[in-house]
């Protein structure tokens, strides 16, 4: 077995996106819509759907918001500099939430972001020294 997706319903499709591709630096892999039961679903990632977890963002339509509700947690994403992934997300209109730094008790460096629809994408350093 392994992760295929993880499913995150917006309230603008093209909105998300443009975030989770210009900002985030991810690929729209497909997207289709589906008349009969008024939603389109749009898959994202960083890689092909074969090897890589994705994310799919539907977006169900005339529904422009959502509450997101105390369950959710947030997406997490590796990167080399988070430094300057924060300095690029904001340059590109992304909203840093938390700038980047030591995580609370602990010594990992992270920044979090969030996405059009108010969704939590957590960034972590992996670079290794």
């Amino acid at each position: 077995m392994r992760l295929l997706h993880t499913m995150l319903r917006v309230g603008n499709l093209e909105e998300s996106i443009k975030f989770y591709c210009d900002v985030l630096g991810m690929k729209l892999l497909r997207q289709k819509d589906y008349p009969g039961g008024e939603f389109t679903l749009a898959f994202v990632g960083y890689g092909d759907e074969a090897d890589h977890s994705v994310i799919e963002l539907t977006y169900n339509w005339g529904k422009d918001s959502y509450d997101i509700g105390d369950g959710y947690g947030h997406i997490a994403l590796g990167v080399d500099d988070i430094y300057s992934t924060c300095d690029k997300i904001k340059s590109l209109g992304g909203k840093v939430i938390r700038e980047p730094g030591p995580m609370k008790h602990g010594t990992t460096v992270i920044a979090f972001v969030e996405d059009p629809t108010g969704y939590k994408v957590e960034l972590i350093e992996t670079k290794k020294d």
